[in-house]
């Protein structure tokens, strides 16, 4: 390893290369060295949590070497359904450490998920709050039905938690042995993420150590440059790829980072106001609300210059009114699979800022194909493939990845768009049939699998209807049996029962006589689509 800047807190943000570390953990333990003052600000119901990152890798360490001791080895998945908190932190240090791999879950995913993503990825070990936001997290597990691979539950908890249960607080005492970790290489895995797309399971992504440096430092590079001093607030929940990613660049960039372990726009505007959060990142719904609670608490922000907008198309009125307030808004295109393939810039024109979605981030390899994956000139409109050195290494389920690439490592998004002439990406479709609510990936298909179940419908197709708060919700285009009626408020009952995740219940409903189709019988959803934006 080697850094060409060891100097400590305040000569300056300096972010190193990617092929400068072996493994996550190597990089860690190097902020740590450079930055060991940079602080993490965690705002949740009990208050702040501040803590530094010389600390944060004391703990992990400790925590790692007491997971050792319970049976986790390099190789094992340890799932996590912790909100963003210092706990979470914890556990990503002591999985890279061990060479475990890290599965984020979801907060609100609810048993059904559970049960399916914890037998998919065979984890050994679940971390759990006791209670998350009035949820029983211990009836939850328990709930999931039988899990043969899971050895140990381990519950955050200010109390005695049931026998079988091991407390958060037993990882934080000193560990009775020496421990003694396995080496790491570069091209493991160390991290796996559920996410839901055109089909109705959840698909298990996994990235190496490699691919996470190669995500996160040259975007800080491009973001931040060397130098220059930022302080990022980030609402991104825990779960979902860019919640984890904005976590993990605290830890291998040594920034001052403030999270939420739950949104709330008030506290978030005077949490920036405070602390003087001078670039801001999350979805337009995100930016919305904080300038809202700034112009209902007559807070100036004067800080905050620029904000990442992703997970769904940015409104020009937003950004008009975010430039009033000097704050230049800019956007970024990925996946799970593929976390930034194209990102924007505070300094583009405002016109590529309100119409794409960026250049082609470093390293990416960017193209289009047609409907016979035949590679299409530059400049072409055409499915979007990319490959690179983030590229995630592949799902869970291997039997996923012949559909999901190309020959030669291209991975196919599933998403419709161009490079235009100055080389910014312009999205025009989306032919993964999701629904991205608040920024929440939804599975069309899972939705229709369950109202199938439902005793009036006869037929049923779910597609994303436009919002003004959310950008999308699911709407649920229904043919009711004779006799029977269906409304909002039954669905809600019977997906309920069910016990499937309240975001994923339908919040607008459409009682048709027929589906449209195509002379093969296939339900024309983009008729649907442009119905609801009329």
């Amino acid at each position: 390893m080697s850094i060409e800047n060891n100097s400590r807190d305040g000569a300056g943000l300096f972010i190193p290369e990617p092929d400068a570390f072996a493994s996550l953990y190597e990089a860690f333990v190097s902020t740590s060295s450079r930055r060991p003052k940079a602080e993490l600000i965690i705002s949740s119901q009990c208050g702040l949590d501040r803590i530094d990152i010389s600390t944060l890798l004391e703990r992990g360490n400790v925590v790692a070497a007491n997971l050792l001791g319970m049976g986790l080895k390099k190789g094992d998945v340890i799932a996590t359904q912790l909100p963003q908190g210092v706990e979470l932190a914890l556990t990503i240090i002591a999985a890279a450490r061990i060479g475990a791999v890290l599965l984020s879950i979801v907060p609100n995913f609810g048993a059904r998920e559970l049960s399916f993503i914890l037998s998919n990825s065979e984890a050994k070990i679940y971390v759990s709050p006791e209670v998350w936001r009035e949820v029983n997290c211990i009836d939850r597990l328990r709930d999931a039905g039988d899990l043969p691979a899971l050895s140990h539950h381990i519950v955050v908890s200010d109390s005695d938690v049931d026998e079988s249960i091991v407390n958060w607080n037993e990882l934080e005492k000193d560990p009775s042995e020496p421990a003694i970790f396995a080496d790491i290489a570069y091209n493991d895995v160390a991290v796996l993420i559920y996410t839901s797309g055109t089909t109705a399971e959840p698909k298990g992504v996994q990235h190496s150590h490699g691919s996470l440096l190669n995500e996160i430092l040259p975007i800080a590079k491009l973001l931040f440059g060397d130098g220059e001093e930022h302080v990022v607030m980030a609402p991104w929940p825990s779960g979902h790829i860019a919640g984890l990613m904005i976590l993990m660049r605290y830890l291998l960039v040594g920034q001052k980072t403030i999270l939420m372990e739950q949104w709330d726009p008030k506290v978030a505007a005077h949490l920036m106001e405070d602390y003087g959060a001078s670039f801001g990142t999350g979805t337009p719904l995100h930016l919305s609300a904080l300038l809202d609670a700034a112009e209902n608490d007559k807070l100036e922000l004067k800080k905050l210059r620029n904000f990442q907008c992703g997970a769904a198309p940015v409104p020009s009125s937003l950004v008009a009114r975010c430039s009033e307030r000097g704050i230049r808004t800019f956007r970024s295109y990925g996946s799970t699979e593929h976390p930034t393939s194209t990102y924007g810039s505070p300094d583009d024109p405002l016109e590529k800022r309100l119409s794409t979605e960026g250049r082609v981030a470093p390293g990416v390899d960017f193209a289009t194909v047609d409907e016979n994956l035949e590679f299409l000139p530059t400049g072409t409109e055409g499915e979007i493939v990319t490959r690179g050195p983030d590229l995630f290494v592949g799902y869970r389920d291997a039997q996923l990845n012949d559909e999901a690439f190309l020959t030669d490592g291209w991975y196919r998004s599933g998403d419709i768009g161009y490079l235009d002439r100055d080389g910014y990406l312009v999205l025009t479709d989306r032919k993964k049939d999701i629904i991205i609510r608040g920024g929440e990936n939804i599975s069309s298909r899972e939705i229709e699998n369950e109202l199938h179940f439902h005793p009036a419908v006869v037929e049923v197709a779910v597609v994303a209807a436009p919002h003004p708060r959310l950008s999308e919700i699911a709407c649920a285009f229904v043919v009711t049996k004779p006799g029977h009626e269906i409304d909002l408020e039954s669905i809600r009952v019977f997906f309920a029962e069910r016990k499937v995740s309240k975001f994923k219940t339908p919040e607008r409903v459409e009682i048709v006589d027929s589906l449209p189709r195509n002379a093969t019988g296939k339900v024309l959803k983009n008729i649907l689509r442009e119905g609801l934006r009329q």
